[in-house]
């Protein structure tokens, strides 16, 4: 929770003290705290994150058990996740109690929350699947996932309201800003918790749908590479 928190903090001073930004008020909690709606894009944004940066380690960092011990080898990325859905599920559990504080009707969407946490674990383990191979195949995929890491995560609206891009960008980018799965997340996290009201339903199906295909692909892929693992470690 350091993690979040601290960024909250930089954030807060950066673009709420330093350059005045406000966050929109939530409909209908009537919350406007602009920490609290900091809190409830960077804690989904950090668990999207934290999955892909210790999957893209989970094969190399087990090189010698990888090598020696024949055994599922995707086990590896899919107890990694398991590890950050815990500290996820600690980390919401809070900014929910919070937000219900503050006067957001988080409760009644709780079960609604908890499938878009499952769904969001689901998306980025399909990558952090594709990500675990092709470090091992190509050694630069980290410092290159670094640079994506940070391009995704300004093209995610976690610090600012995706109001922002309205007729400042093409249709296009617009489009492709807007249907951005993390972007689709962040927008359906704060549905249910920051405004304490129902998500977009094509939303939620369209995060079920990217899911799916996220998983499906990185299983794909890993099982596709991992018979070469041993012999490329």
């Amino acid at each position: 929770m350091l993690n979040p928190l601290s960024q909250m903090l930089i954030y807060s001073f950066v673009f709420g003290v330093l350059f005045g930004a406000k966050a929109p008020v939530g409909n209908p909690s009537g919350v406007s705290a602009y920490s609290l709606y900091l809190l409830t894009g960077i804690i989904p944004w950090g668990f999207f994150a934290l999955i892909c940066g210790v999957g893209i380690q989970s094969i190399l960092s087990n090189a010698t058990l990888v090598r020696k011990v024949a055994f599922a080898r995707e086990s590896l990325v899919f107890s990694q996740v398991l590890f950050c859905f815990v500290q996820f599920s600690i980390e919401m559990s809070i900014v929910c109690i919070a937000l219900t504080i503050a006067g957001s009707f988080v409760l009644p969407w709780l079960p609604v929350t908890v499938l878009l946490m499952l769904l969001l674990a689901t998306f980025a383990a399909g990558i952090a699947l594709v990500l675990s191979v092709g470090a091992v195949f190509f050694r630069d995929l980290p410092y290159l996932w670094t640079i994506i890491n940070q391009l995704w995560f300004f093209a995610t609206p976690v610090i600012y309201d995706p109001k922002t891009f309205d007729g400042k960008v093409s249709d296009f980018v617009h489009t492709i800003l807007y249907w951005n799965p993390t972007a689709v997340f962040i927008r359906s996290f704060r549905a249910t918790t920051y405004n304490g009201t129902s998500p977009n339903w094509v939303d939620v199906a369209f995060l079920a749908v990217v899911a799916v295909i996220s998983l499906v692909i990185g299983l794909a892929t890993f099982k596709k590479f991992s018979r070469r693992l041993a012999e490329e470690l």
